[in-house]
């Protein structure tokens, strides 16, 4: 399984990069993961979008879906040979009006997901909880045909559900907004969260993504590293990759 970040900030686009949208490939099947602000643009320097073989949205926030109608758009309008057609386009239904806009015309198709039952799509087998987050998200467990495995906990504030979904993940991308001396409620990890997440889970590695515009990127990483105990922790950035094998 190779994982390339396509953006990784939350909250809107920032310095020609994109918000959340990471590609994760194996053998031979391309899986889009979120489509935020600029993903569209950003995957064209990896992939030909019409060989993408499916999408998957955790959540309908603008900065997890936003470019989903443009890349509707080039489904419909460029020239080229579809790998797949319609596009499959993963999503909850529990919010109707948004996952029945995952389906356009004959270019496009919405297709749902539960947290009670696993999907495959190519080599890869999905696995869903949903997360404390002001509307319905679903982090998500991604395990290859070698039993490699990826953990994406999407936008979430902390919660003990977290260390299992991700035991043992080969790759952990946490939701990071916040530094760790972030206080009130809040509705996405810190960093301090997101290395004691990453301890607790016994992962193999973690990337911080979802990073905020206003604060210090070696900051964020340097405290999340001090919580993680050793662990390789990484920041995102576009064109950070990752083959597990």
């Amino acid at each position: 399984m190779k994982i390339t970040v396509l953006g990784y900030y939350g909250g809107y686009p920032y310095r020609q990069q994109a918000t959340s949208g990471y590609l994760i490939q194996d053998q031979g099947y391309n899986l889009l993961l979120d489509c935020g602000s600029g993903v569209l643009n950003s995957l064209q320097n990896y992939l030909d979008p019409l060989q993408l073989d499916a999408v998957l949205l955790t959540h309908y926030h603008h900065d997890h879906m936003a470019d989903i109608g443009v890349l509707q758009y080039y489904w419909q309008l460029h020239s080229g040979s579809k790998k797949v057609s319609p596009l499959p386009i993963y999503g909850h239904t529990q919010d109707p009006l948004n996952f029945a806009s995952l389906t356009f015309a004959d270019f496009t198709q919405a297709k749902s997901y539960t947290v009670d039952q696993s999907i495959n799509l190519g080599p890869f087998t999905i696995d869903f909880i949903q997360t404390v987050h002001p509307v319905p998200a679903f982090a998500t467990r991604i395990r290859d045909s070698q039993q490699k495995v990826l953990t994406f906990t999407a936008d979430t504030a902390y919660f003990k559900g977290l260390i299992d979904f991700a035991q043992d993940a080969d790759l952990l991308i946490t939701d990071t907004n916040f530094g760790a001396d972030k206080k009130g409620k809040i509705w996405h990890l810190t960093s301090s969260q997101s290395g004691q997440l990453a301890v607790d889970a016994h992962v193999k590695r973690l990337l911080i993504s979802h990073l905020p515009q206003e604060y210090s990127i070696d900051q964020l990483t340097q405290e999340t590293r001090a919580r993680a105990e050793g662990l390789p922790v990484d920041h995102a950035h576009t064109g950070w990759h990752l083959v597990l094998e």
